[in-house]
């Protein structure tokens, strides 16, 4: 399992980020301390990732659940190969999810990718070869590196909840597209997954009325 930026780096990456982009201040003041948030990696994490993927986060737990004792506690490629699609779905994943997670398994037994050393791959080259596999978007591919393999320069630009806070940290009223925010990170980096950490985070707060929302549109 990879390892998550230490605590020393987090609080050095929001002082950088803030000394470069000032519109991150109020973030950064408004937002205690945080960890990185590292899951399981390789073909189980990115399986994972896909079953859980547009379900809220209680019926992902239950459909995990289901399809780890489905698999009988072994998620490999190997074990989601040996069993039928239809079978899948008996577990709770949609006929496209189950398909989907066949084609991650089937990329990783013939060699199209190899999920368990993705770390031998600069982030641009990880990301494609995540994205040559079918039902794996740009979206799942970085947040995969980020969350999986603790990578601190990715940033999903395509993240709807981070656009909109993003527009709340330039106090503009129209929220960045994916392309107007992979753009507007550029100036983060080489802590752009740093700078999502944080803008999640704060998007958070502010959303459970942790953080008021003194001085931002909504």
């Amino acid at each position: 399992m990879a390892e998550a930026p230490s605590a020393q780096y987090l609080a050095e990456a929001r002082l950088a980020l803030v000394a470069v982009d000032p519109a991150l201040a109020a973030a950064h003041l408004q937002l205690p301390v945080f960890e990185w948030r590292l899951r399981p990696g390789g073909f189980e994490g990115l399986f994972r990732m896909i079953v859980e993927q547009q379900v809220s986060v209680a019926a992902a737990a239950a459909i995990w659940r289901r399809v780890v004792d489905g698999l009988e506690g072994k998620i490999t490629a190997d074990a989601v190969l040996a069993r039928e699609a239809d079978y899948l779905r008996t577990l709770g994943l949609s006929g496209q999810k189950a398909r989907y997670g066949q084609e991650i398994a089937r990329a990783q037994v013939e060699g199209q990718i190899d999920l368990e050393h993705l770390a031998r791959l600069d982030d641009a080259e990880a990301i494609a070869s995540l994205t040559a596999i079918k039902g794996v978007g740009r979206w799942t591919a970085e947040t995969f590196l980020m969350f999986c393999e603790g990578r601190t320069n990715v940033f999903p630009g395509g993240d709807v909840a981070l656009q909109e806070a993003m527009r709340w940290a330039d106090r503009v009223e129209v929220r960045p597209n994916e392309k107007a925010a992979y753009a507007r990170a550029e100036i983060w980096k080489p802590h752009r997954g740093v700078a999502a950490h944080l803008l999640w985070g704060w998007y958070g707060a502010i959303r459970r009325g942790d953080i008021a929302r003194e001085g931002l549109e909504f």
